[in-house]
């Protein structure tokens, strides 16, 4: 038990989780058995990154660190653990902004006290459903697991996470510009839950639609790399999907200053364009940097009179969450861009 001992306070587990784009659901109507599904991006630029060290105590610093307690005093109770944990959050995915900052970091929270502890390997699906994500959507929990594009088969009678059902490398020289509305919020906790259950049924045709696109559209334009393809595929189940939800979140889209900069855009080379989950981040999709570079450069200068819009550059990121393990205290520098620095 002393070697243990000692051995876990030799130990330094650091997480690097990126953001993910969720890019839609593609049955709403649950008429085949299973609801929900849904497709998404890991991206890069975005990232919640954490460095975790054996302590008696619960002792988290940095953003998003209240919620991480709550994450690993669920963790360290379930597991019936003999101690703490000491984490160090460098960077945190921004909260309510669509773009998965609760899934990416109860699975870093969750996967660095497995490593520390040396538990039993846990798939992070199971993490995820221990800590109640994944309620709706697996997209997160994917790009955690795997990175890249992710479709995910939606919920059954008998599912504990969605489950993953397609995997796919992601050109890594188109570039997606996010666009950030800081004064605007995206539904989550109990108004979430009661959008979702007050929702009119969709219909079969509608989900139909959304799941041909998916699979005859999209996919087969990641794989030919055609980006005008894939853009038009997304922006048409965007449309669709927005529109779908426009009654819970005021619109297609939750942010009223995104619709103008998306459909400008359009006139700059970008080829697909939405919004992530609940928003209120808004997404436009280029073939190349130096397409999407112009456009946002331009939409910063047109835009610059409005402080609460910040606009970035990102890429797809095709690896999957990165945890590496030490024996001496490593210097945690997160290489990605921190977003509240732009």
């Amino acid at each position: 038990m002393k070697d243990n001992q000692a051995n876990i306070n030799s130990r330094y587990v650091s997480i690097h989780a990126p953001a993910r784009l969720h890019l839609g659901f593609l049955d709403m109507h649950g008429g085949v058995g299973r609801k929900f599904g849904s497709l998404g991006l890991s991206i890069s630029g975005v990232e919640t990154s954490l460095l975790a060290e054996y302590s008696n105590d619960i002792d988290i610093t940095g953003p998003s660190s209240k919620r991480a307690e709550d994450y690993a005093e669920q963790v360290l109770t379930h597991f019936g653990v003999d101690g703490g944990v000491k984490m160090t959050i460098n960077s945190a995915i921004p909260e309510h902004a669509g773009l998965g900052s609760g899934t990416q970091l109860s699975l870093a929270v969750a996967s660095a006290i497995v490593n520390l502890y040396q538990l039993p390997e846990q798939q992070a699906g199971h993490l995820a459903a221990m800590l109640h994500r994944g309620a709706r959507s697996g997209i997160g929990i994917g790009t955690f697991m795997h990175g890249g594009f992710i479709v995910d088969g939606g919920r059954g009678e008998n599912t504990e996470v969605p489950p993953v059902i397609s995997h796919m490398s992601f050109p890594e020289h188109w570039r997606i510009v996010l666009i950030f509305d800081d004064e605007a919020e995206g539904m989550n906790g109990v108004p979430e839950r009661r959008a979702f259950n007050t929702l009119s049924p969709m219909n079969e045709e509608t989900a139909g639609m959304l799941s041909r696109l998916t699979l005859m559209q999209a996919l087969p334009a990641i794989s030919e790399n055609d980006c005008s393809r894939f853009g038009e595929a997304i922006t048409q189940i965007q449309n669709i999907v927005g529109d779908y939800f426009s009654g819970a979140q005021g619109g297609r889209y939750t942010s009223p200053l995104l619709k103008p900069i998306l459909e400008s855009m359009t006139n700059d080379g970008a080829t697909g364009l939405g919004q992530s989950s609940w928003g209120p981040t808004g997404f436009a999709i280029f073939p190349d940097e130096t397409m999407a570079f112009q456009a946002m450069k331009k939409r910063r200068d047109e835009w610059q009179s409005e402080p609460r819009l910040r606009f970035i550059m990102s890429k797809a990121c095709n690896n999957k969450a990165i945890i590496t393990i030490d024996s001496t205290k490593p210097s945690l520098q997160n290489e990605s861009l921190q977003v509240n620095n732009l």
